[in-house]
C-alpha cells in the first residue's frame, strides 16, 4: 500500500509549513457569504448531513451547508494538499476516518479546532471511551465522534441449524473452528471469505478484541507482541483447517455471502447494510453473535472501521461550523437518519431508540442493533499513530506469508524489523 504522505520524515517540515501560511479556506475563497458552511464528505454520509442542515436550518435560518460530494480518497488528496499549504483551499467541515484521523493531528498538531475549547468536554460522556481517546491529544478534542464499527459474527442460521451447530455455544475462536469444520462437512459450504494475500482486517479486529493494536498505546511498535501473535496464529488455524474462501477484493466477499458461498462473516456492523441490499431474498436466514474470544469468558468486543468530523482551524466559519456540528453529533434524530443509511452511531443516547430495541426481520428477529449498543462500552481504546499506512502494508504482508507456510513468530519478527526501518528514514 503506497504512503498518502509520509509522517516521520516530513511531520516537522509540514507543521511549520502551517504554522507560516496563512491560506484561504474553500468556503472564504469561494466568496460564499450569510452563514453558509462548506463540507467535504462521501457516499451516505452526504444525504446524513443535508437532511440534518435541513432540520437545523429550522432553528436557525439563515443558516446553509454546501455539501460536497467526492471520492474517499479524494477527500483525503485534496486535505492532505491543503493542510501543506497552511488550510489553502479547505472547506470549514471534513469527514476523517479512525484510522485516518491520528496521522493528520499528528502531522498537523494545529490544523484542526480545539473542540475543547469550544465547549466540547460537556458532551464526552455521550460517547465510549474508544472513540474520544481516538480524537485527542493532550487532554484536548479535535474531532466529532461519528459512527463507529462494533463487531460481531453475521451468520447463516440455516446453514448452522442444518449442520447442527448452535452459534450459542460458539465461546471461543476454537469454537468457531470447530463449528467451521462441521459446516463444512455438513453443508458443503466454507465457514467465512477471506483475501488472505491483500487484507488483515481479521488480524486488526482480533488485535483490537485484546486492547492493542500495530502499536501499543504508548506508540511502541507492537508487532511482535503475544496478543500479536494470538491474531496471527488465528489466520494460520483458519487457513490450516480448510474452511476458508478465497474471496479477492470487496465485491467477491460480498457477493460469497449473497451467493451462500459462505456461512458467516466477522466484520464491523456496517456489514448488514452491504447483506441486506445485496441479498434481501435472504431475509429472515441471516444472525449475529459476538466476536469468539481467545479463551472462555475473554473480551468478545470489537470495533472496525469508524468516522468523524473535523473543522479546519483556518475556517473563517468556525463558529457556525461548530455550533452546527455540535447539533449533528449530539441529536438522536439525526443519528437515526444515519442508521437508517447503514451507519452505526457512536451517540450513545440513541440506543434507546425503537431502532436499536426492536426485533429485525431480516436478521431472523434479533435485536441486533441492541446487541451492537451494549458491545460499545466494551470496545478498548486502541494506538493506530501516525504511521497507520505503512505499519497495516507490513502486517498484509506478514498475514500473506504465514498464511502461505511461514512461521507466525519469524514472520511477524521480520515484518517489525522492515517497519523499523520505514519509520526511520
Amino acid at each position: 500500500m503506497k504512503r498518502w504522505f509520509s509522517l516521520i520524515s516530513f511531520a516537522l517540515i509540514l507543521t511549520l509549513v502551517l504554522a507560516g501560511c496563512g491560506g484561504k479556506s474553500a468556503n472564504e475563497t469561494s466568496g460564499s457569504g450569510g452563514k453558509e458552511v462548506v463540507a467535504w464528505a462521501w457516499n451516505i454520509n452526504v444525504p446524513v448531513l443535508k437532511k440534518a442542515a435541513a432540520e437545523y436550518q429550522k432553528e436557525n435560518p439563515g443558516f446553509k451547508l454546501k455539501v460536497v460530494d467526492m471520492g474517499r480518497e479524494d477527500v483525503y488528496s485534496k486535505l492532505t494538499t491543503g493542510l501543506q499549504a497552511g488550510g489553502k483551499g479547505l472547506p470549514d467541515i471534513v469527514l476523517v476516518e479512525d484510522d485516518r484521523f491520528q496521522g493528520y493531528l499528528d502531522a498537523f498538531p494545529k490544523a484542526f479546532l480545539n473542540l475543547s475549547k469550544k465547549g466540547f468536554d460537556k458532551q464526552e460522556d455521550k460517547f465510549p471511551e474508544f472513540k474520544r481517546a481516538l480524537l485527542s491529544k493532550n487532554g484536548d478534542m479535535y474531532g466529532f465522534p461519528f459512527d463507529a464499527g462494533p463487531t460481531g459474527v453475521f451468520y447463516r442460521t440455516d446453514y448452522f441449524e442444518k449442520a447442527g451447530v448452535d452459534p450459542n455455544s460458539i465461546k471461543t475462536w476454537d469454537d468457531y473452528i470447530a463449528a467451521g469444520k462441521k459446516i463444512k462437512e455438513k453443508v458443503g459450504v466454507d465457514l467465512l471469505g477471506l483475501d488472505f494475500n491483500n487484507d488483515d482486517g481479521l488480524f486488526r479486529m482480533t488485535l483490537t478484541q485484546q486492547g492493542t493494536f500495530y502499536f501499543n498505546n504508548k506508540g511502541k511498535l507492537n508487532l511482535t507482541s503475544k496478543e500479536a501473535k494470538k491474531a496471527m496464529e488465528l489466520n494460520k488455524k483458519l487457513k490450516e483447517a480448510g474452511i476458508v474462501k478465497n474471496t479477492v477484493g470487496w465485491d467477491a466477499s460480498i457477493s460469497a455471502l449473497a451467493e451462500g458461498k459462505v456461512a458467516s462473516s466477522p466484520s464491523g456492523a456496517w456489514l448488514s447494510g452491504s447483506i441486506t441490499q445485496q441479498a434481501p431474498d435472504l431475509k429472515g436466514k441471516w444472525g449475529v453473535f459476538l466476536l469468539p474470544s481467545f479463551e472462555e469468558g475473554g473480551n468478545r468486543a470489537s470495533n472496525l472501521g469508524g468516522s468523524n468530523y473535523v473543522i479546519s482551524a483556518t475556517s473563517q466559519k468556525a463558529d457556525e461550523a461548530y455550533k452546527f456540528m455540535e447539533y449533528f453529533s449530539t441529536t438522536d434524530k439525526v443519528q437515526e437518519e444515519a442508521m437508517k443509511g447503514g451507519l452505526f452511531p457512536s451517540l450513545n443516547t440513541v440506543y434507546s431508540s425503537k431502532l436499536f430495541t426492536a426485533q429485525d426481520e431480516y436478521f431472523n428477529n434479533q435485536t441486533i442493533w441492541k446487541t451492537f449498543a451494549d458491545e460499545m462500552k466494551d470496545i478498548k481504546p486502541v494506538n493506530f499513530t501516525g504511521n497507520y499506512s505503512v505499519a497495516n502494508s507490513e502486517a498484509v504482508k506478514a498475514v500473506s506469508e504465514v498464511t502461505n507456510g511461514k512461521g507466525v513468530t519469524d514472520s511477524l519478527e521480520a515484518a517489525q524489523k522492515r517497519l523499523e526501518n520505514r519509520i526511520k528514514k
